[in-house]
This record gives structure tokens, C-alpha cells and sequence, in this order.
């Protein structure tokens, strides 16, 4: 078995996603990795054996393909019959590469217009965070997932593509924690696949079309990379801007530099 990283092994494995084939094809990958992903996390016994450095690799690709083999296309089998002979520090690491592989596919089943899903995704999320009734309701365990993916799809349907769609109603059940959590994370791989860094740009009043290219462009010459502005208005700011990339905080904030002032005086 080859001894690797989780995430070295979710770059070797996303290479097999090229086999997919069409569009159509790409997007049935990307639901069946979600079906393994979810299948491992539920069943703790196959996902123990399947990731236990002591059991060989052709013992545990058996093991997949008996347990997953009918029901997996070809090119999905590839990927679950390859990832289980790497080499694991975490059992869970298995579920949640499936799981992000399952994003990667999706988001290519949308071919040209694979560029909106990371924008559709960080627009739910700030109906979301606007809107308590909403996150009550999808943070309610009393609700069924099938009532809040209802929900969502309501909100959504032949409004977003339907690679985005299918996403955000994954996101219902993710293991990643909350749906807005489990959204933001699928935004994140999105623009990854992009060849995008996503940059959250909290303004005071909205920028222009010139404003916005003239700040990506600054940003990608400083991180060496196209990066996607994904802008927030917050009036409370009072003035200038304040971005966010990773965990790098670029605050020019009016109320930033009031706030240093403040404590720059208390110290």
C-alpha cells in the first residue's frame, strides 16, 4: 500500500475522475461517491477493515467490490477499489476524500458553467446566515432530512444549476457539521476546481464592477493565483474593506482601525 497523506490522496484519486465520460455521466460519479461516503460513515465495521493498515490491499479491494461492486459504475469502483489500499491515519479520512471526490464530480458535471456553482453556494449561505427562521429549521433534529432538503429545494429549484442543487441537498446530511458549515466546505472545493482562491470581501456599501476586478486582480498578483471575490456588505463597517483569505485577514475597515485605536489606548 502506498503511504500518503489524505489529502496527496484525494489529488491522485481526482485524476480518475476523468474517466467519466460526458456530463451526464461525470454528475452520476459524483452522487455515487456521496452513496460510498455515506455508506462508510454508517457502517463502521466495513470502514475499519477497509482503511486497517494490518489487511492487505487485494483483501480489502475484494471487500469492495462484493460489498459496493453491483451498485458502482466503473469509474467509482476505480476510485473506492484504489483508495482503500492507500495507507490511512484516520479511518474517517476515507469517507469524508469519497465525499469531497463527490464534489469534485458534480461540480465538473456542470461543464461550462461550473464557475456559478462556488457563487450559488456562498449566496444560500448568506440567505442562511440572514435568515434565523431558516437556520432554525435546518439545525432542527426534530425535522427529517427529507423535510429540510424540501425546504431547500423550494427555496432553489430553477434557480441554481442543478449540480448545485444536488450539493445542497448533501449538505442536509453531511458528517461536516451544520448545513451552512457543510456548504462553505463544498464552496471551498468548487473554487478549487477552478483553479480559485475564494476571497470574502466585507464592504460598506457595494462595490462597482471596475472596483471589483481592479481588487481581484491586486489579490491574484499577491497570492500568484485567480482569486474570486465573494463580497458582503455590512454597513456597521462605516467605511473601507476588510478581506479574508483563509486564514490571512486583510482589515482596512474603518472600524477596524478604530478598534486597534481603542485597544492600542487600553494597552
Amino acid at each position: 500500500m502506498v503511504s500518503t497523506t489524505a489529502s496527496e490522496t484525494l489529488a491522485d484519486l481526482s485524476g480518475l475522475l476523468d474517466r467519466a465520460g460526458t456530463l451526464e455521466e461525470t454528475a452520476r460519479t459524483g452522487e455515487e461517491l456521496f452513496g460510498v461516503a455515506r455508506t462508510l460513515r454508517s457502517e463502521p465495521a466495513l470502514r475499519r477493515i477497509a482503511t486497517d493498515a494490518a489487511v492487505e490491499g487485494p483483501a480489502k479491494a475484494d471487500l469492495v467490490n462484493r460489498v459496493f461492486g453491483s451498485a458502482l459504475g466503473e469509474v467509482v469502483l476505480a476510485v473506492v477499489t484504489e483508495a482503500v489500499q492507500r495507507r490511512w491515519t484516520l479511518s474517517s479520512e476515507l469517507p469524508s476524500v469519497m465525499e469531497q471526490l463527490g464534489v469534485i464530480a458534480l461540480v465538473r458535471s456542470a461543464g461550462a458553467r461550473s464557475d456559478q456553482i462556488s457563487d450559488e453556494l456562498f449566496s444560500l449561505g448568506r440567505v442562511i446566515e440572514s435568515n434565523p427562521d431558516l437556520r432554525g429549521a435546518l439545525a432542527d433534529s426534530s425535522r427529517s432530512a427529507a423535510d429540510k432538503v424540501g425546504l431547500l429545494r423550494g427555496l432553489l429549484d430553477g434557480k441554481v444549476l442543478p449540480a448545485t442543487l444536488t450539493l445542497v441537498e448533501y449538505a442536509v446530511t453531511s458528517a461536516i457539521g451544520t448545513v451552512e458549515k457543510a456548504i462553505g466546505s463544498y464552496q471551498q472545493v468548487a473554487a478549487d476546481v477552478q483553479g480559485e482562491i475564494l476571497a470574502t470581501v466585507r464592504v460598506a456599501q457595494e462595490l462597482s464592477e471596475a472596483e471589483q476586478t481592479r481588487l481581484s486582480q491586486a489579490l491574484g498578483r499577491q497570492y500568484d493565483s485567480t482569486v474570486r471575490l465573494q463580497v458582503v456588505v455590512d454597513p456597521d463597517l462605516m467605511g473601507g474593506l476588510r478581506v479574508e483569505i483563509g486564514d490571512d485577514v486583510i482589515d482596512g475597515t474603518v472600524s477596524g482601525r478604530l478598534d486597534d485605536a481603542r485597544r492600542r489606548l487600553a494597552g
